[in-house]
């Protein structure tokens, strides 16, 4: 996977996890909203709202922590190859600050 198809995946999650984040909480607010509405259809959708809730809650719980270890992952990766290759880093870091350079003195 090249590096653009890794940065949209990696913004795709944490859109989806803002939405999903977003939605619990509405359905939180309206689930408050309908406390004092009586009947069994009422009372069993919020049973049914509360679990779904509670199971995304979790999903979102653990797709944080693994989205936390997959950039500890690779901070920690980073971390070693520029230690095994300071030279080949500190030559891309300087060759991307001389393309960037160029570039904004064209603007």
């Amino acid at each position: 996977m090249d590096t653009n198809t890794a940065e949209t995946h990696e913004i795709s999650k944490e859109k989806l996890m803002s939405d999903l984040h977003a939605v619990v909480t509405d359905a939180e607010e309206l689930l408050k909203a309908t406390a004092d509405q009586t009947g069994e259809k009422v009372a069993s959708a919020r049973v049914k709202i509360q679990n779904s809730l509670n199971a995304a809650r979790m999903r979102i719980s653990m797709a944080q922590v693994a989205l936390m270890d997959k950039t500890k992952q690779a901070a920690k990766a980073t971390d070693e190859l520029v230690r095994e290759n300071p030279w080949k880093a500190v030559g891309v870091a300087a060759a991307f600050g001389f393309l960037l350079g160029v570039v904004v003195r064209r603007r």
